[in-house]
C-alpha cells in the first residue's frame, strides 16, 4: 500500500495543516490549563504536593492506553473516523471536569480524558506522515506540532485574563466548546486519510513493530519518547508552582509561562528549517544539547532575569526536539502499521509523562531542592543523547 500523497501544489497542504493542526492545539491548551489550575486546585481541595502529582500522572495513564488503543483503531478502521471520535470523548469530558466536586472525581474524568487526548495526537500524526513525503514530510510534521504553541499562549491568555475573575471551572467549559467546533472542521478532511484495513490483527500489528527490521527503530523511540515525555511533562506542569515556591505570586507566574509559550514557535520553525540542511538525528542531537543547557540554566538561576531567559531556552529547544520526534517516528514504520507504531512508541513515553510530575511532586514534598530536581532531567536527556547517536538508525519508509 503507497502513500497517497496530496497535490502540494495547490491549498490541499495548507488546508489539511490547519485541520490537523487544531488536535495539537487543543491537547496543548488542556495542557497547559492543568498546569494553571493544578495551583488552584491544591488550594481548593487542600492537596499535598504528592496528590497534586497524582493529579497530572493520571491523565497521562489514560494518554497510555488511548494512545494503543486508538492508533491501532485508526490502522483498522481509518483515521479521519478515529481522530473525531478521539475529539468527541476529550471535548464532553473535559465538560464533564468543570462538574467535579473532590479528588476522586476529579481523577476519573481526567482518567478519561486522557484517553481521548492520548489517541488523537498519534492518529492527527499518522494523518500528516500518509500524506506527505521526504523532506517535506518532515517539515510538515514539525509545522503541525508547531500548533502545540499556539495551544499554550491560548491557554495562558485564558489563564491571566479570564481564569483569576471567573475561576477555572468556566475556562475549562470555554475549551471543550472550541474544541467541539473542530468537528465541522474536520468533517472536511480528505477521504484519503480515512484508508482502512479492516483484517488487521493488533497480534500481527504488534508482531511487525518488534520485528527484525523494526525493533531497533521501535526501542530506540521508545527510549526516546519516554525521555522527552519525562522531561516535558516533569517540568512544565510543574512550573508555574516552581515559580510560586521561588517568591512569585501567581499572577506573574502566568505572565512567565505567556513568555514561555511564545518562545516555543521560533523553536519549532528553525527545527522545521534545519530539517532541510541536516539529519533528523542531528537536528534532535542539537535540540537535546539545548534543552540540558535550559535545564541546568533553569536550576542554577538566582535572578528574576535568569528564571525568565532560562524557561525561554527550556521552551524553545523542549518542543522543538518534541517537533523532530514527531517528525522522526512515523518515517521509521510503514503504512499498514504506522499508527500502531506511533502509538505504542508514544505510549511508553507517556509512562514517563506519568513517573515526571509524580517524581517532582514526591521530591518536593520531601523537602528536595528545585535545583536537585531539575538535574534528575539533565541525567535523563544524557541518557537520551547517547541512544540517539549509538542506537537509532534514521531510515525513511514511505
Amino acid at each position: 500500500m503507497k502513500s497517497q500523497e496530496i497535490n502540494t501544489k495547490d491549498n490541499s497542504g495548507l488546508k489539511l495543516l490547519m485541520v490537523i493542526g487544531t488536535a495539537w492545539l487543543f491537547d496543548a491548551a488542556d495542557v497547559a490549563l492543568l498546569s494553571f489550575i493544578m495551583p488552584l486546585l491544591k488550594k481548593e481541595m487542600l492537596l499535598t504536593d504528592g496528590q497534586v502529582g497524582l493529579v497530572s500522572s493520571i491523565t497521562t495513564v489514560g494518554m497510555i492506553i488511548g494512545a494503543i488503543l486508538f492508533g491501532y483503531l485508526a490502522d483498522k478502521f481509518g483515521k479521519k473516523n478515529i481522530i473525531i471520535i478521539t475529539l468527541l470523548l476529550f471535548s464532553i469530558s473535559n465538560l464533564a471536569l468543570a462538574l467535579t466536586q473532590n479528588l476522586p472525581q476529579f481523577l476519573l474524568v481526567r482518567f478519561i480524558t486522557g484517553i481521548g487526548l492520548g489517541g488523537e495526537l498519534p492518529v492527527a500524526t499518522t494523518i500528516i506522515a500518509d500524506s506527505f513525503s521526504g523532506h517535506r514530510r518532515s517539515k510538515m510534521l514539525i509545522l503541525v506540532d508547531s500548533f502545540w504553541a499556539i495551544g499554550w499562549i491560548l491557554a495562558s491568555l485564558l489563564a491571566f485574563l479570564f481564569m483569576p475573575v471567573y475561576g477555572w471551572r468556566p475556562t475549562v467549559i470555554i475549551t471543550s466548546i472550541m474544541a467541539l467546533y473542530t468537528l465541522v472542521i474536520r468533517r472536511h478532511l480528505p477521504e484519503q486519510t480515512n484508508v482502512k484495513n479492516e483484517k488487521l490483527n493488533l497480534k500481527v500489528a504488534f508482531g511487525q513493530i518488534w520485528s527484525k527490521d523494526f525493533r531497533r527503530a521501535t526501542i530506540c523511540l521508545s527510549v526516546l519518547w519516554f525521555i522527552i515525555m519525562f522531561t516535558y511533562y516533569g517540568m512544565f506542569l510543574w512550573l508555574p508552582s516552581v515559580l510560586i515556591k521561588r517568591g512569585f505570586s501567581v499572577v506573574h507566574s502566568f505572565k512567565y509561562t505567556l513568555l514561555m509559550s511564545f518562545a516555543q514557535l521560533p523553536g519549532y520553525f528553525l527545527a522545521a528549517y534545519l530539517m532541510g540542511k541536516l539529519s533528523r538525528k542531528k537536528v534532535l542531537a542539537i535540540y537535546l544539547t539545548g534543552t540540558i543547557i535550559g535545564a541546568f540554566m533553569f536550576a542554577t538561576a538566582q535572578s528574576e532575569f535568569l528564571v525568565v531567559f532560562s524557561s525561554c531556552v527550556l521552551s524553545f529547544f523542549t518542543l522543538g526536539a518534541w517537533g523532530i520526534m514527531i517528525a522522526l517516528t512515523p518515517t521509521q514504520y510503514p503504512l499498514e502499521t504506522r499508527g500502531v507504531g506511533i502509538g505504542f512508541t508514544q505510549s511508553i513515553g507517556r509512562i514517563g509523562a506519568t513517573i515526571g510530575p509524580y517524581l517532582i511532586g514526591f521530591s518536593l514534598g520531601l523537602g528536595i531542592s528545585v535545583s536537585t530536581v531539575f538535574f534528575y532531567f539533565v541525567v535523563g536527556l544524557v541518557i537520551g543523547i547517547i541512544v540517539l547517536v549509538f542506537g537509532m538508525v534514521d531510515n525513511d519508509q514511505k
